[in-house]
This record gives C-alpha cells, structure tokens and sequence, in this order.
C-alpha cells in the first residue's frame, strides 16, 4: 500500500524548506551586527587591558641591572616584595584605613539611604543631591581643597582654633594624616555608597511594609528586618567596590606629600609606592610585581567578604 501525503502538507513543507536558508541568512547578519557593536569595546578592552596586563607580568619576571641588562629573575621580585619593609607597611597602613574608615563610610550611607526612604524628610531630593554632591567633585580637587583646610599655618582650621586661643591639632602629622584621608574618602564616597543603597531600597516590594505595618512593626523593626536585609547584595556590592578603593588609594598620598613631606614617604600606600618604584627609582620590573600582588591582595580581601556573608546567609536560611 502506497501512503498518499495531502497537498497542502506538501506545499506546507516546502514553503518550510524555503524560508530557512532565509532564516539562517538572517540570523547570521543579526550575529555579524552584534559582533560589530561589541568590537569596539572589545578592541580596548584588549589593548588598553588584557595587553598592560600581559606585558607587566612578563615584566615582572625579570630584574634589569645597570650591568648586564635586563635578566630572567623569576619569582625574585615577589620574594623581594613580601620581605620589603616600606610595601608591608604600605599594605598594614591600608589594612588599619580599611578596618576603620569602610564601615564608618558605609553606615553613614546606610543611614542616609534608610532616611530618605522612610518619606519622612522634608526637601528628601534636595537633601539626596547635596550628599551626592561631593562625588561629583574630582579626586584631586578634593584632596587639594582638604589639604587647604588642613593647613598649619594657612588652613582656616588652625585659624579658628587660634582665634579662641586653643592650640591648633597639626592634622597632617604622622598621627593624624590617616585620619585626614579617611576623612577626604568619606566626604567624597558617602553619597556614592548612599545611592547604591538607596536604589536598592526602592526596589523592595511595598507589600512587604504594608504587612509590617499591619503587625505593628516600628519604623526601626521595618529597617532592621526587611529593608537591610533587603538590600544585603547592595551593601555587599559597596564593600567590594570600597576594598578595591581603598588598597588603590593615590591621590591623597600623592597631592598631601607637598603639605606633608616628612610624614608621608614613598611607600605610604601601596600604589602610591608602585608609582614612585616605576617613575621615580626606574625599576619597572619591582613595580610589576608590586602590583601584581596589590591585584592578589584586593582579590583575597574581597573573596574573603563574599565567602563569608555567603556562609552567613545560608545560616539564615
């Protein structure tokens, strides 16, 4: 017996066979588009990034000497650097800056962010724009504005001070210099932190405060169970990106050494001293590997707090 197909299948599964060299035309032009759009990102990314990278690790394996040239050194570099006293004493500096100044920065844009939230601020735009407002100034103006303020003999600090007659702090000694960047970072990255965290709690779903205001949950219960536990991946987020800052930080070393110069040296922060090993002293190939383990560090810091809140939710959970 012979099986007899209907037409209009037939004609159905031609039209099929006919339209998918289209498709496939199509959707190789769709592809070749795309690839075009993300080139130009890509073609910097490389050049400006994967290529710096690549070469820096090469250099960092060698030593160049005044006789001799450039050797092959190896890891010597990184043996030199873990046995440097002015790069660990760079790394204790922004270790102790990290362990004081993060969490003060962050609870005050937490604090800011659950303000404006809770609709209980007047002029709440006007108010968010003026704590944003130190992040739109540059770093280096910033630091040479504090650094004015800050001033022993000029600054209007020590001015005031004298006009009471009290004795002016010298805020840029050695005692107090860290804490004059710390104060520099967190005037200018509060609001920066704050709106992170403040776009977060926008995002929560309302049903969730209608119900604790049914229960009778206060303002202070509604922040500290839904709304901070809410928003965990943005609070997470800014400490990764305050990590990150705080281990490059290089403008306020760099702009204070005029105001300060015998108390901040060379290797006050990590990549400060970087800076100086490989435009100062000439030795790219120690610079290399300073920063190369500069780049471990952060990554360490920064894996260390993921893992942790990590272990910290799935106890919750």
């Amino acid at each position: 017996m012979t099986q007899s197909v209907a037409p209009g299948r037939v004609r159905t599964r031609e039209h099929t066979e006919k339209q998918r060299p289209r498709r496939n035309a199509n959707q190789r032009r769709l592809n070749i588009a795309a690839y075009l759009f993300v080139a130009p990102f890509m073609i910097v990314f490389i050049v400006m990034l994967l290529l710096p990278l690549f070469y820096s690790g090469y250099l960092s394996l060698f030593t160049t000497q005044l006789i001799g040239g450039q050797t092959f050194a190896g890891f010597a570099n990184y043996v030199r650097a873990f046995t440097d006293p002015d790069f660990l004493a760079g790394v204790g500096r922004m270790a102790l800056f990290l362990v004081i100044q993060v969490p003060i920065m962050l609870a005050l844009s937490l604090f800011f962010a659950l303000a404006l939230d809770s609709g209980r601020v007047r002029g709440s735009v006007a108010l968010r724009l003026l704590i944003f407002l130190p992040f739109a100034v540059p770093g280096v103006v910033a630091t040479l504005m504090w650094g004015y303020l800050y001033g022993n003999d000029f600054g209007p600090i020590a001015q005031a001070f004298r006009a009471v007659g009290l004795g002016a702090p010298d805020l840029l000694s050695d005692q107090n210099m860290l804490g004059s960047m710390m104060n520099i970072v967190t005037w200018a990255f509060v609001g920066y932190n704050m709106i992170i965290m403040y776009a977060a709690l926008r995002s929560i779903p309302t049903e969730l405060f209608e119900a604790a205001e049914i229960d009778g949950a206060s303002q202070w219960r509604v922040a500290w169970s839904i709304k901070i536990p809410g928003i965990r991946p943005a609070i997470i987020l800014t400490v990764i990106f305050s990590i990150i800052g705080t281990f490059q930080l290089f403008n306020e070393p760099s702009l204070l050494h005029a105001l300060a110069p015998n108390v901040i040296d060379n290797g006050y922060t990590p990549n400060y001293y970087a800076y100086n090993l490989a435009f100062t002293n000439q030795d790219v190939n120690y610079a290399a590997a300073i920063a190369f383990l500069l780049g471990l560090v952060i990554a360490v810091v920064s894996y260390v707090v993921q893992l942790s809140t990590q272990r910290k939710e799935a106890r919750n959970d």
